[in-house]
């Protein structure tokens, strides 16, 4: 049976009612105050306070505030006067069941239509988000397509500069023949006397060239014989670890490294969405920094949808999924933030240096997402975790601080 609070206080003028509840020997929590038009409620086990107004107030502008253990509330009146009393006396029950049934109602068709104008919102900035996307990437396709008639257009230009050049060229060859035929008595005796010079010329070059050809034999006498074919061994330096021998996690590292290389060789190609894309947007590091450079712009559904994309080609990198969580964080979708972190966690493993700050954001990440849901025990875990990874990061150290504060303030 609830233990019903009787000693309220209240003040009242023509526009408004002033109402203290006190709440002294029980926690009070934010769901547990309801407030319509003509019904007040505040629950707090095993505590319970219930009051059928006298009249209508305005549920949208009304307040309630905790302090102190108490409760207060501002209630507008619909119509300024002055009531009678806070409560409606002489009321039968069958009229307070159907006030009380009919506050539940339209609160629940309230929170229906509320969120019913959330989801249509969240379409709108999806289907805006990638109206966005497509007018980038089509003006990205123009420049491109601009820039390579810009080269064809100078490509052509020089073929044909090319082309008429070796037309004059082709005319002078032409016309040299024809001239060579009409020459006069002065040019055939100066052409004799070059004959003779030439053939005396050819008499000394013959002499000169057997000297030569003397002088290269002696000079293959002298060169040695080739060597002799062998095999060489060649040895690669071992790759070495920043941490000491006896800290040295070398197998796992290398376990680290090798999946890391795998995940990015094995690409999903079956995807419909990547018949239309370039050679260069079906890599997932290309997609990976197109979403960054999106989240860096505040558009988070762009980058939301550049990491879906990018994780359906190769669904084994965790940085895709760390990112991805960043997104849904600030979107405040937090069941899906915790979805992502969680996976990246998975994919983390080995631990070892190189992974060490990853794992870090993912654990504060999913912390943050816990305690946007108001389950400050589950955040506070992660960000013990991520303490235990980097003990000398102060702002998650803070951030632990604080989250306890909170834990024992509920309790």
């Amino acid at each position: 049976m609830p233990v019903w609070v009787r000693d309220y206080s209240w003040e009242q003028t023509a526009e408004a009612v002033y109402l203290v509840v006190p709440f002294r020997a029980a926690p009070l929590r934010r769901d547990g105050i309801f407030c319509a038009e003509r019904y007040l409620k505040v629950n707090s086990p095993p505590f319970l306070f219930e009051a059928i107004l006298y009249a209508p107030i305005d549920d949208v502008r009304s307040t309630a505030k905790i302090e102190n253990g108490s409760v207060f509330f501002t209630l507008y009146k619909k119509e300024a006067a002055m009531w009678e009393s806070l409560i409606m006396e002489n009321g039968d029950k069958g009229e307070m069941q159907r006030i009380r049934e009919d506050a539940v109602r339209k609160a629940q068709e309230d929170a229906k239509a509320e969120a019913e104008a959330k989801a249509a919102q969240k379409r709108e900035r999806s289907k805006f988000a990638v109206e966005a996307t497509i007018k980038l990437e089509d003006a990205e396709r123009e420049r491109i397509e601009e820039l390579k008639e810009k080269e064809r257009k100078k490509a052509t230009e020089e073929i044909e500069k090319w082309k008429e050049q070796n037309e004059k060229q082709k005319k002078i060859h032409f016309c040299q023949p024809h001239q060579e035929h009409r020459k006069t008595p002065e040019q055939s005796k100066q052409e004799k006397k070059r004959k003779v010079k030439s053939s005396n010329r050819g008499t000394s070059k013959s002499n000169t060239i057997s000297g030569n050809m003397f002088s290269e034999k002696l000079k293959e006498e002298s060169i040695p014989a080739p060597r002799s074919a062998s095999s060489i061994e060649i040895k690669f330096t071992p790759r070495v670890f920043p941490t000491a021998l006896r800290e040295s996690r070398i197998p796992e590292e290398e376990e680290w490294l090798c999946k890391q290389a795998e995940a990015r060789r094995i690409i999903n190609s079956d995807i419909a969405e990547l018949e239309d894309l370039k050679e260069e947007e079906k890599n997932p590091d290309w997609l990976k920094d197109k979403g960054n450079k999106m989240f860096a712009t505040g558009n988070y559904l762009a980058a939301v949808n550049a990491y879906n994309l990018a994780i359906r080609i190769s669904n084994k990198i965790p940085t895709l999924y760390l990112n991805r969580a960043a997104c849904h964080l600030k979107l405040r979708n937090l069941h899906k933030a915790i979805e992502d972190s969680s996976k990246a966690l998975e994919l983390l493993t080995p631990p070892v240096p190189d992974n060490a700050k990853a794992r870090v954001k993912a654990h504060v990440r999913r912390g943050a997402a816990f305690c946007g849901l108001e389950l400050y025990a589950e955040g506070l875990q992660d960000y013990i975790a991520a303490l235990k990874i980097e003990p000398t990061n102060k702002n998650v150290e803070d951030d632990a601080e604080k989250i306890r504060h909170i834990i024992q303030g509920n309790e």
